[in-house]
């Protein structure tokens, strides 16, 4: 499809981003911008290249071509460990949790690039200890706010073991938002959770954007989630873009519907 104008002063701009692992074209030419305060969704069958293209984002992965711009400054530039540091946060597809530590010591993990200090040292700030800075007991705070704005401040201190997959899934989201980055990349936020979990996710989400003032890019095959929440959609395809527009707008697009379709019968098959 034609590119679509860029967006002066986009918070995030995907320009002709292409990457291939050996003979596979996982992203080819890809350029979007995502504005600053807004809600962008990134949708697509399996295979079509949004969760590598998070990977580049947050600079797990390099780029064959193409630039990604945070607020004007090139991230390929960057080391990965640096990214976070500009303003940025991620979760995963999968949970990726320390199961042997509790609640708070893993929100707390989304500041340790920031204090510079291990998790359980934040944890002795609770008790006074002397060799730990006004920083580190602020960490703890802003740690206790974040479970707070997604429910959990009252299993703080439980181990993460045990805990039911929705609980999981909002640890995880607190601590991509305890640094208080200027953009939240989600993957696959929904993934796992039954009809009621994903309303709540979807109000929880809401209320992240609009407490923490957050700008989002949100990667998820639950279709009534993303177009629920999207202020707009992108559309990839076998790692191309097919498609960008409102959600009402993707909806009807002809080349998404036949997208979408086109894995069904595949699947069928």
């Amino acid at each position: 499809m034609p590119d679509t104008p860029r967006i002066a002063n986009a918070l995030l701009s995907v320009q002709n981003v292409s990457i291939r692992f050996g003979g596979i074209v996982a992203l080819d030419g890809v350029s979007f911008d995502v504005t600053g305060g807004t809600i962008v969704g990134l949708i697509g069958p399996n295979g079509a290249g949004k969760t590598t293209l998070f990977n580049c984002v947050t600079r797990m992965y390099t780029p064959n071509a193409g630039r990604i711009e945070f607020d004007g400054h090139d991230l390929l530039h960057d080391a990965r460990h640096e990214v976070i540091g500009r303003g940025l946060a991620r979760t995963f597809q999968n949970v990726e949790l320390f199961t042997r530590m509790t609640v708070l010591e893993n929100v707390l993990c989304g500041l340790h690039a920031q204090i510079g200090a291990h998790p359980l040292q934040f944890l002795l700030a609770g008790v006074g200890w002397p060799s730990l800075t006004r920083k580190e007991r602020d960490a703890r705070a802003r740690a206790y706010e974040a479970l707070e704005l997604v429910g959990l401040g009252a299993v703080a201190e439980r181990p993460v073991a045990g805990l039911p997959f929705g609980t999981l899934k909002a640890v995880e989201l607190a601590r991509a938002v305890v640094s208080r980055p200027r953009l939240l990349l989600l993957d696959e936020p929904a993934g796992g959770l039954n009809h009621d979990e994903v309303t709540e996710l979807a109000d929880l989400i809401r209320r992240i954007h609009r407490e923490l003032e957050l700008t989002l890019l949100v990667v998820e095959h639950h279709m009534n989630l993303v177009m629920g929440i999207s202020d707009r959609v992108v559309v990839l395809d076998f790692g191309k873009k097919i498609a960008e527009g409102t959600p009402r707008e993707v909806r009807e697009n002809q080349a998404v519907i036949d997208a979408y379709l086109g894995a069904e019968a595949d699947g069928a098959a």
